[in-house]
């Protein structure tokens, strides 16, 4: 499974979803959109938005939510937690 996090530096929502992902075990990658060019235009192109956090979890998005969000939509999707 590949789990891509599309953040900004500073932001307490992007702060949250790494907390939450962390204390689940669950590994991810983190795509700073702020220095990052690229990942700022791939998450506008996958969102439509520039909103973050961004969660890409093999191609499922979720944008602009909080941990209670990423909770809920992480069982929704029955994705594993470790």
């Amino acid at each position: 499974m590949q789990i891509r996090l599309f953040i900004k530096p500073g932001c307490p929502w992007c702060d949250e979803a790494i907390d939450w992902l962390t204390s689940h075990g669950i590994r991810f990658a983190t795509l700073n959109v702020i220095r990052d060019a690229a990942a700022r235009a791939e998450m506008v192109e996958l969102t439509r938005q520039t909103k973050a956090p961004c969660i890409d979890v093999d191609g499922q998005i979720l944008a602009d939510f909080g941990a209670d969000e990423l909770e809920a939509w992480w069982r929704k999707m029955k994705l594993p937690m470790p």
